[in-house]
């Protein structure tokens, strides 16, 4: 359920977010604006998804609430922390308090155990986990028993199992996803999301998701079609037609 916002602070507030690349060089250099004054909160408790054609600013505008890419102007907040012009030093903090990510190709570290993986974020943290501890997270995303095992021997969807566990070691507050199913069959797809949906369904935290998947998709408290930079559209719950629709009308 959707915490109220007029009794709690979004996890994540975003106002006027620019973004801009440069192309090219000499005088064929050019400046294309990729995000053109975007506006968003997202609730604790809420499940977010960013959908829009190909080149319409979802992946960017991701990468700028996480703190991973640098807005060129606006303010985005996440858990009271300003993103916006904050130093390198206070971007991984808050990274490494409040953020947990979710990447299509998993970014396992390949040398590092499924347990090792999951434990590393909350022991640079300063909050190492037991054993016990770890092997708990990743029971609690099926993978009881796998600890030791190495990403090499795991499949796609147990290794974005061991994602997804990571995030949740690490204490995320938000978790942003980019294309998490992208690279999946549909079975291990939908266990993917249903852990998702799970983490958004806790009151007190949050998913902020990018996927062209239209059944993902259904699965948000919200839906923002982005087109050209901007949002186009905010939707509810929404079924998979109807985003469809609504995507129709952003191409």
């Amino acid at each position: 359920m959707v915490a109220a916002e007029g009794r709690t602070r979004a996890t994540v507030s975003a106002h006027e977010v620019r973004k801009s690349f440069g192309t090219g060089r000499g005088s064929r250099r050019r400046v294309v604006d990729v995000l053109r004054g975007v506006d968003l909160r997202v609730m604790p408790g809420e499940m977010v998804v960013i959908v829009g054609p190909s080149g319409s600013g979802k992946s960017t505008l991701l990468y700028c609430l996480s703190g991973l890419e640098e807005a060129d102007a606006g303010s985005i907040e996440v858990m009271g922390r300003q993103v916006v012009g904050a130093g390198r030093g206070e971007l991984s903090k808050t990274r490494r308090d409040c953020v947990g990510f979710i990447f299509q190709s998993y970014n396992l570290i390949p040398s590092l155990t499924a347990g090792e993986n999951v434990s590393l974020p909350a022991r640079l943290a300063g909050r190492p986990l037991t054993a016990a501890q770890t092997g708990a997270v990743l029971a609690s995303v099926g993978l009881e028993g796998r600890a030791k095992s190495r990403p090499a021997d795991m499949s796609g969807g147990e290794q974005q199992r061991v994602a997804i566990a990571r995030a949740l070691a690490g204490g995320a507050d938000v978790v942003f996803a980019d294309e998490p199913t992208g690279a999946l069959d549909s079975k291990n797809g939908r266990e993917v999301l249903g852990l998702l949906r799970g983490i958004a369904d806790d009151p007190a935290r949050s998913v902020v998701m990018v996927t062209h998947d239209l059944e993902a998709a259904s699965m948000a408290d919200r839906v923002l079609v982005l087109k050209d930079g901007r949002v186009l559209r905010e939707l509810g719950r929404s079924t998979p037609a109807e985003i469809l629709e609504a995507l129709e009308e952003a191409r």
